[in-house]
């Protein structure tokens, strides 16, 4: 199953629950992605994307609400996605997600 696509990601953390858009996109058979929203003022890079089956898998650093290295892991079924993303020590918070339509741009 692709997962390319353009992705609504909801993460529950224990301070607030933070949205966030993905782009997942192949590029020269590489897959690539990139993250906007969640405080962010520019594009975050997604790195270590990989895509094993129906898990994909991918880090990305974030500034806010402070600075964080991200790892997530999801199941993808279908328009959804269920996981966590770990930040070190931290309790891994749930993350959600849904497949937006081709026609939606960006949030």
């Amino acid at each position: 199953m692709s997962v390319e696509d353009t992705w609504h990601l909801a993460v529950s953390t224990p301070i607030r629950r933070m949205e966030a858009v993905v782009e997942l996109r192949r590029r020269g058979g590489v897959l690539t992605g990139t993250a906007y929203g969640a405080g962010a003022e520019v594009p975050v890079p997604l790195n270590d994307v990989v895509q094993g089956g129906d898990r994909l898998t991918w880090t990305q650093a974030v500034s806010r609400p402070m600075r964080l290295d991200l790892a997530f892991d999801v199941t993808v079924d279908g328009r959804t996605l269920r996981g966590a993303c770990g930040a070190g020590r931290l309790p891994a918070p749930k993350v959600t997600g849904e497949r937006r339509s081709t026609s939606e741009r960006r949030a």
